[in-house]
């Protein structure tokens, strides 16, 4: 692990790593919070689904625009995209403390999710400045930020368990907001002490942007069908376990798959290998299927925490050299887009996947569902091993 003491130990990482940790923490406090706080303020799940999933909704469209906003004018932009989301989430509190009709809920929920901070392109588009081209590092890098995500997924609903058993849903809305801004804020500040991609204004403010690049049109559509694999196994894994008679089990389930997956990660970027990136990502994107398949013959709540260890283990080091490689990919001047539209293509999957899963679980059962997940998983493994070819090389500006 010494090439993780060797990134923190660079001038001015740990306070880009912990500031940014914070900046994204509502990520996985949001979709909880504002759940349990519609749910509790209309007394319908229904209703807070809607809500929820406009949060999600407004935060996959909002973020290559948020994304194109940094690249043209700087990361200063990140506060003024803060203060819109922290705002959101208040209105949402306010509007359902007022008995505001759904849609306004789910409009103020956009608007939140339209504003969270792209803190994670930001941080992506600059470990190529702030640690130099020492691949060794940067694989590191992005290792540790695959890492940071899966403990934001594991912290974050905590957080929101504790806040609203000892005060209200209302003040994990409050608390996201507040940890979220100042986040964003420590993280522009501490990005001050570090040189970066200048602004460029020259760019079009319209037009298809980074996706210019057939690299990353590639990475883009790979994302989608891994999306869906990793919304199926969301699903799959809360269905197994109410057909085993223990629904509490599900949540159990899920936290070993993501901790498996954060393991793997940090070992990944421990342990570089000089194998070429575009190997090593299109090796992780077949394993995720073969890796998933097992888990359709579980036949006991042991065996299916196995299993799922083994699921989970493909999951980091996928999204790690993904994000290596569009750094790669991107033209110049627009990372901080680029970054986005796999994260975007990504939670499209992921909603996808959960409504088919959740259909097919109920029609048919969940190794129905997973069947369906692992076989989407593999076409997308298909799809980036025929188009491979585009990943190697950085298009002209």
């Amino acid at each position: 692990m010494s090439v993780y003491l060797e990134i923190l130990r660079t001038r001015g990482v740990a306070v880009l790593v912990v500031s940014t940790l914070l900046g994204r923490m509502p990520v996985g406090i949001n979709g909880l919070a504002v759940l349990l706080y519609v749910q509790g303020a209309t007394d319908s799940f229904g209703s807070a689904g809607l809500v929820a999933g406009a949060l999600a909704l407004g935060s996959a469209l909002g973020a290559p625009l948020q994304g194109r906003v940094v690249d043209r004018y700087g990361p200063t932009y990140l506060v003024p995209l803060a203060t819109v989301h922290a705002a959101g989430l208040l209105l949402v509190w306010a509007l359902g403390a007022a008995g505001a009709p759904i849609p306004a809920l789910a409009a103020a929920a956009a608007i939140a999710g339209g504003g969270t901070p792209p803190t994670s392109s930001v941080l992506r588009s600059r470990w190529p400045y702030v640690l130099g081209s020492n691949p060794r590092l940067l694989t590191g890098a992005y290792a540790l930020d695959s890492v940071m995500i899966e403990l934001i997924f594991v912290v974050g609903p905590l957080i929101v368990a504790a806040i609203v058993t000892a005060v209200g849903a209302q003040a994990a809305l409050a608390v996201s907001a507040a940890i979220g801004f100042g986040g964003t804020v420590a993280f522009v500040v501490a990005l001050r002490g570090h040189p970066g991609p200048e602004p460029d204004r020259r760019r079009p403010a319209f037009g298809i942007g980074p996706l210019a690049s057939p690299g990353l049109r590639t990475l883009v559509i790979a994302s989608l069908p891994v999306g869906f694999c990793l919304g199926t196994i969301e699903v799959v894994l809360p269905a197994f376990s109410a057909a085993e008679g223990d629904p509490a089990l599900g949540g159990v389930l899920l936290a070993v798959w993501c901790a498996a997956s954060g393991i793997s990660g940090l070992l990944y970027g421990a342990r570089p290998t000089r194998m070429p990136l575009t190997e090593q990502h299109l090796r992780f994107a077949a394993l995720l299927p073969l890796a998933s398949l097992p888990m359709v013959f579980a036949g006991s709540p042991a065996v299916m925490a196995a299993l799922v260890v083994i699921a989970g283990a493909p999951m980091a080091p996928l999204i790690a050299s993904r994000n290596q490689l569009v750094s790669d990919v991107a033209p110049q001047g627009t990372a901080a887009e680029a970054f986005t539209w796999p994260l975007t293509a990504l939670i499209t999957g992921v909603s996808l996947g959960v409504a088919v899963a959740g259909s097919l679980s109920e029609e048919s059962g969940w190794t129905a569902a997973m069947l369906a997940g692992v076989a989407v998983a593999g076409a997308g493994a298909v799809q980036i091993f025929l188009q491979r070819d585009r990943l190697e090389a950085r298009p002209a500006t």
